[in-house]
């Protein structure tokens, strides 16, 4: 949740005041942490996709998985669609990065669709008792991938590679 507040503060001060919407806050760090993913997926090398630093962390590709299927049903539910997440059944690199990236299809179209007058429609599973603002899971979706991202941060430094947000910030 710091870091999403963290992105959304720094969304703000980037921002004209002009074009401060809803749903301009919400893309923004969007955008930056799907580049992020994306460049952290294709910057591990294949053989390290089963890295796990100790036995009880997941392996790197299981993270890849985890952001994919978790994309896939939340911002499916925004979408108003159920669709099975299956990237978890996958290994190999070329597998998880194309999950990845359709994962990041489905929460473009979803991010695309938001607009301020329906941000709060409740949207969730079909049956649901509890449902929550279409803007809310997407802003879920934003603090979940940073999340993962830290995470697969991590397991790239101990294999010496610098994450994508860092190769950047070097450049500056």
């Amino acid at each position: 949740i710091l870091v999403l507040g963290e992105a959304l503060a720094l969304t703000l001060a980037a921002q004209p005041a002009s074009s401060m919407t809803l749903t301009a806050m919400l893309r923004q760090p969007y955008d930056q942490i799907k580049s992020n993913l994306i460049r952290a997926a294709e910057v591990m090398p294949e053989e390290n996709y089963g890295f796990r630093p100790v036995p009880a962390e997941m392996s790197y590709g299981q993270w890849v998985a985890h952001i994919a299927d978790s994309m896939t049903r939340y911002c499916g539910m925004v979408g108003g669609e159920g669709k099975a997440a299956d990237a978890a059944s996958k290994t190999s690199k070329t597998d998880l990065v194309a999950a990845l990236k359709a994962s990041f299809g489905r929460c473009d179209a979803a991010f695309d669709a938001l607009t301020d007058a329906n941000a709060l429609e409740l949207v969730g599973p079909a049956g649901a008792p509890e449902k929550v603002a279409r803007a809310g899971m997407l802003a879920y979706v934003n603090a979940h991938n940073n999340e993962g991202y830290g995470s697969m941060a991590v397991y790239l430094r101990l294999k010496g590679i610098v994450p994508p947000s860092s190769q950047r910030a070097n450049q500056k």
